[in-house]
C-alpha cells in the first residue's frame, strides 16, 4: 500500500498530487465555469439553480459574457492556471476552445489548464487538445463504473492519453457504493491513468431532496458534507494499486481553496479604505446616507480625512470609509454607520454587519 500522504482539513493523496490539484491548492487557479449544461443528470450535481442547465459563463463568482471579462478575472487573482467546469465544457465546445486559447496566448503555456467531462466525444477532446488543455478529468456516470471497461470511456480515455493529455477519474465519494468505486479506482489502475479524484460528496440547494431521498445525511450540524463519505474516502487511499489517488475534503475547498483564492483576488482589488483580514474578506465603514456627494463632501471638510479613506460606492449606493476612521466619528454622525466584512469577490457577498450607530 502507498503512503498516505496528509493536506489540510483531513484531505490526503498517496503518491503524487494531480498537478492541477498543486495549483489549486495555492489558491491560484481560477474556476471558469463555461456553461451550466450538461448531457447527464447525475442525482449528487451540487450545481446552484442559477446555473444549472443553463448556458451561463462564469469566471470564479462572476458572471461574464466575453473572453476578455474572464482574461480580466485572472489577472485580478494572479492565476497560475484555470479550472474548466460546468456543466460540461465540452457541451460547449467552441466556447471551450476560444477560452483555451486567450489564456495561453496571454499568459503562455506555463498557464496550467485541467477540464473536468463527462463526454467522450473525441472531436471535442481532440480539439481543445490541440489548443493546449493539460489535463482533462473524466467523470463517467456511476451507474457504468463497474463496466467502464467496456464502455466508451475506455476509448475516450486512450484517445486522450494519445493526444499528450494528463489523464485521470473524478468522482464524488458515495456511501454505499464500495464495490463501484473500487472498481472505477481498479480500471484507472489498469489503464495507467494519472490520478483520481475522489470529492467528499456535499449536499447543496439542487441536490439535497435526491440524496435525502437514498437515505443520506450531514455529518455534522455545521457541516454540509455526506456522513460516510469521508470515512469511504480515506479508506478508498488504502487501495492496492499504483495509480496515484487524491481524497479532497469538502472543508479542504472552503477552507483552504476558496480562502486562498479570495486572499489573491483581495491584495489586488483592496481599495486604500478597506483591511484585508486573514480570512481574505475585506473590512470597510458604511455609512447610509440619502446623498452619497453631499455627505463626503462634509465629512472630508468636518473631519479632515484624507480623501483616499472615503469611496463612493454607487453600485451599492453607499458611502464607504475606512473603518478605522469611522469607529472614531459614528457617535456624532446623524447616519446610520456600520461596519462590514465582504469577500473580494465580483458578487462581493457581505459576510457580517456590525452597527456603530443606528438612525
Amino acid at each position: 500500500m502507498a503512503k498516505i500522504k496528509k493536506m489540510e482539513k483531513s484531505s490526503a493523496f498517496t503518491r503524487s498530487l494531480p498537478d492541477g490539484c498543486k495549483i489549486c491548492r495555492e489558491g491560484a487557479k481560477m474556476v471558469l465555469l463555461v456553461t451550466g449544461k450538461c448531457a447527464r443528470r447525475c442525482c449528487y450535481c451540487p450545481l446552484s439553480t442559477e446555473k444549472k442547465g443553463k448556458d451561463v459563463f462564469f469566471a470564479n463568482e462572476r458572471r461574464i459574457n466575453v473572453v476578455s471579462e474572464m482574461l480580466d478575472e485572472a489577472r485580478l487573482m494572479d492565476a497560475k492556471g484555470t479550472g474548466m467546469t460546468g456543466g460540461d465544457p465540452l457541451v460547449a465546445v467552441a466556447r471551450t476552445d476560444e477560452c483555451i486559447h486567450a489564456l495561453k496566448k496571454e499568459f503562455g503555456d506555463s498557464h496550467h489548464i485541467h477540464l473536468y467531462t463527462s463526454s467522450t466525444n473525441k472531436a471535442a477532446i481532440k480539439r481543445v487538445a490541440r489548443a493546449g488543455l493539460d489535463e482533462i478529468r473524466f467523470h463517467p456516470p456511476m451507474a457504468i463504473w463497474r463496466r467502464l471497461r467496456e464502455s466508451a470511456y475506455a476509448a475516450a480515455i486512450s484517445f486522450s492519453k494519445d493526444e499528450g493529455l494528463s489523464v485521470g477519474l473524478e468522482v464524488p465519494v458515495l456511501p454505499g457504493r464500495e464495490a463501484d468505486l473500487q472498481a472505477a479506482v481498479a480500471f484507472a489502475d489498469d489503464r495507467d491513468l494519472d490520478f483520481v479524484n475522489l470529492n467528499e460528496l456535499e449536499f447543496s440547494e439542487t441536490n439535497w431532496r435526491a440524496l435525502r431521498r437514498v437515505g443520506y445525511d450531514v455529518k455534522t450540524d455545521i457541516s454540509s458534507a455526506v456522513m460516510g463519505s469521508e470515512e469511504l474516502g480515506r479508506k478508498l487511499l488504502k487501495s492496492e494499486v499504483s495509480v496515484p489517488l487524491h481524497y479532497c475534503s469538502s472543508a479542504f475547498k472552503d477552507g483552504i481553496q476558496l480562502r486562498r483564492r479570495i486572499m489573491r483576488r483581495g491584495k489586488n482589488v483592496k481599495k486604500p479604505h478597506e483591511i484585508l483580514t486573514e480570512d481574505g474578506t475585506l473590512l470597510k465603514g458604511v455609512i447610509e446616507t440619502d446623498s452619497i456627494s453631499a455627505t463626503t463632501a462634509w465629512l472630508l471638510n468636518k473631519y479632515d480625512i484624507p480623501g483616499r479613506l472615503v469611496w463612493s460606492d454607487h453600485e451599492k449606493d453607499r458611502l464607504e470609509i475606512a473603518p478605522w476612521v469611522l469607529e472614531e466619528i459614528a457617535a456624532e454622525l446623524p447616519y446610520a454607520s456600520y461596519i462590514v466584512e465582504e469577500y473580494p469577490t465580483a458578487d462581493r457577498l457581505e459576510v457580517e454587519r456590525t452597527p456603530l450607530k443606528r438612525r
